[in-house]
């Protein structure tokens, strides 16, 4: 079990990140973002796919070339090598929980 007062806290962009956990075929943590704010624009995974899960509020998830308005209970896979950013341009703040599987190095 990990708290969240134990998780690795950092920063991409205005977007808060946990580290929760992280071992060779898995990592998980969540992102949190302040309405008007947005996180760091992530180039993409060398290896694993990534999963959004929108846990609170809505978020926008920018790719390469779509955007995608992601709401409370939906979910997105990132293909391998798609960069990404998300763009909290509503009301409410955003809770994203995401995986990576696997790792990158």
């Amino acid at each position: 079990m990990v708290k969240k007062k134990d998780s690795k806290e950092f920063w991409e962009g205005d977007e808060l990140c946990h580290l929760y956990l992280k071992s060779d075929k898995l990592v998980f943590g969540t992102s949190y973002i302040e309405p008007g704010n947005e996180g760091a624009v992530d180039p993409g995974h060398k290896y694993g796919e990534e999963i959004f899960f929108v846990a609170k509020g809505k978020v926008l998830c920018e790719f390469s070339k779509e955007k995608k308005e992601l709401q409370e209970g939906d979910a997105v896979i990132i293909p391998i090598g798609e960069p990404h950013k998300l763009i909290n341009k509503y009301k409410e703040p955003t809770l994203i929980c995401w995986a990576l599987a696997p790792p990158d190095d």
